[in-house]
């Protein structure tokens, strides 16, 4: 299996880069053992002296929409609509603990990240165009069609695992209390993408190794590493 991005991608965002990696052992980890809250008041401290619309990697997600004909006001990508929710409720919904995790994690780099349960993704995954065809389940057990030019992460099966690039996923691939491996995808377009990302992945590394998960495969994606090799479940 693999996660790539097409070359369409590229050429329209040659100064896209891209964290990922899969984590195993996923339900083993409990509830308890995931504590946000110093990571979360660091945050809630940082957003009371700018908001979110002044980080640099917010700021690219918005012109990235912009330039994809979305009001970047009505859509916001993943990290920047956590850093608005972190900014009026001082916290972050539970929902599982690895996603609960990378959501702190993902406010705190201002980094949208996504989590696929590896198992419910049917062959590998390409961040591409979408052609019109392709089926997006939404969490109200809907089927969306996202319109032909969106940017999804469609497997092989043609399923939009997200739509609008990092702006909502999908329910078909969400990860459960069930879940045992897990594809993680961090991306971003400002220009200190690649340090950041890096930063990102030493704080995932450290925070798995404190929680006895295992990361089996990893890579940061650029022009010259476009490819993201896995094993399956």
């Amino acid at each position: 299996m693999h996660f790539i991005h097409a070359d369409e991608i590229w050429r329209r965002f040659p100064q896209l880069r891209a964290l990922a990696l899969v984590i195993r052992n996923v339900a083993m980890l409990q509830s308890d053992r995931v504590d946000t809250t110093e990571t979360v008041s660091e945050i809630c401290k940082r957003l009371d002296d700018a908001p979110e619309g002044d980080l640099p990697s917010i700021q690219a997600w918005r012109r990235t929409y912009a330039e994809m004909g979305l009001k970047p006001t009505q859509y916001r990508c993943a990290a920047e609509a956590l850093l608005r929710r972190l900014r009026k409720d001082k916290m972050l919904p539970r929902l599982h603990p690895l996603i609960d995790l990378l959501n702190a994690e993902s406010a705190n780099m201002g980094i949208p990240i996504a989590a696929f349960d590896v198992a419910k993704v049917l062959g590998s995954i390409t961040v591409r165009l979408a052609d019109g065809t392709e089926e997006h389940r939404t969490f109200q057990s809907e089927i969306e069609r996202p319109a032909p030019g969106e940017v999804v992460f469609a497997d092989e099966a043609n399923h939009a695992h997200s739509r609008r690039w990092v702006f909502r996923q999908s329910a078909a691939s969400v990860v459960c209390q069930e879940s045992v491996s897990v594809l993680v995808v961090a991306e971003a377009l400002h220009d200190a993408a690649e340090d950041d990302l890096g930063v990102l992945k030493a704080r995932l590394l450290d925070r798995a190794a404190r929680l006895d998960l295992v990361v089996t495969e990893l890579a940061q994606i650029n022009p010259r590493n476009r490819r993201f090799d896995y094993a399956g479940c």
